[in-house]
Parts: C-alpha cells; structure tokens; sequence
C-alpha cells in the first residue's frame, strides 16, 4: 500500500503557506516532490488550495502512471514529470500564480523584466529569470518548452500564465517563489524611483560573480 504520509503532508502544509502567503489562488498552482527515483506526489486538480492535507496529495511513477486514482492529477502533472527528469538535481517544483510576477509574465519579450540584481539575496537564490514562450496551460507543448528551459534556469515565467521555480527542497521552492514576487514589486517601485530621476542601481557584473562563487 502507497502512503509516503511525510512527503504528502509536506506538500500539502506548503501549499497552504503559499495560499497564505497570497503567492496562488484557491484553484491555481501545483507543487510537487520526488520521493524516489520512481515515484513523485504532486497537488491534486479541482481542489481547495488553502486547506490540502496530506490524504489529497497524488502519487506518480515517472512513467506517467497514477497511483491515486481516486485523485485528478493537476493539468500541469506532465510539466512537473518532465522538468524531475530532466533536473535530477532538484527534488521539488513549485508553480504558482502571484500577481507582480504573473503581471509580468504579460510582457511579450524572451528577457524577463523582472530586475533579480535589485538585492543580493535575490540573486543568490534565484539567478537569472528567464521568460518562457506562449503555450496553452495543461498541455504537452507547455510541458516541452519549460522542460527545454529548466536545464538552464531554476526561476521561469510562462507567458500569460505564471511563475515556475525548481529547488533542492519545499522550503527553497516556497523562498524562490517569495522571492520573486518581492523582486517584482521592487521592479516595479524601482522604475517609478527612476521617473523621479532616483537611480535604482543593480548589482554590477563582478558583484553578481562574486555572488555566483558563494553558491
């Protein structure tokens, strides 16, 4: 009998911080978690994000097989399946949809606009952000072009979707996601500094080196 009850709470009690938090909506977002090297337990579809606990958290084989079948996967399984893959170093894969960076996610451009460098701390856990192109939520071609993206970037935005970030545990997840929305809501207080002629200055090249040798 499947039960892997810790990792299924886990997921479930940092859904709801995320709800919480007002980084994703009551129906929008999926978390999931590696188990092993055969199995992972994602966020359930048409459930009540703010008060999952552990029982509603599905399980799936890398092969695509549901083993909860009393639970609907979330249409996003496929994006989660895929990136595990090809991330084995990572165990944990967040999606969810904060307003400022979802609101950038509008932005019809391959180069984020959302300034990561603004603080150090920002750019020590997130890197570089990266835009991914256009494709209908829940489907193969999404699936596909995050994957292709995630060898290269830990942080994403789906165009006129939402946000994705990919980390070595729940905790770094639910600190990425956090911290890109607050590295959105900087972006945008740093451009009106900058309409005042107060120049919000990013980190410099050797800054962000020296920062990238710390990690």
């Amino acid at each position: 009998m499947i039960d892997f009850y810790e990792e299924r709470n886990a997921v479930a009690q940092t859904m709801n911080r995320l709800f919480a938090r007002g980084l994703t909506t009551v129906s929008g977002g999926n978390i999931s978690l590696r188990i092993n090297d055969d199995l992972f337990c994602i966020t359930p579809s048409a459930l009540d994000k703010s008060c999952l606990t552990a029982d509603k958290i599905a399980i799936v084989g890398f092969d695509g097989t549901n083993h909860t079948p009393n639970l609907k996967l979330s249409i996003e399984n496929e994006i989660h399946r895929l990136v595990l893959i090809n991330r084995p170093d990572i165990n944990a894969v967040v999606h969810s949809h904060p307003i400022y960076a979802s609101t950038f996610s509008t932005i019809d451009t391959e180069e984020c606009k959302i300034l990561s460098k603004l603080t150090a701390e920002a750019y020590y856990f997130m890197g570089d952000v990266i835009n991914v192109p256009y494709s209908l939520m829940g489907t193969k071609s999404l699936a596909s072009e995050v994957a292709k993206y995630c060898k290269n970037y830990d942080v994403m935005l789906m165009q006129n979707h939402g946000a994705i970030v990919l980390a070595k545990d729940l905790l770094g997840g639910f600190d990425k996601m956090d911290l890109l929305e607050r590295a959105a809501q900087m972006t945008v207080i740093a451009n009106q500094l900058n309409s005042f002629g107060l120049n919000a200055k990013e980190l410099n090249s050797q800054q962000c080196k020296e920062i990238e040798a710390m990690r």
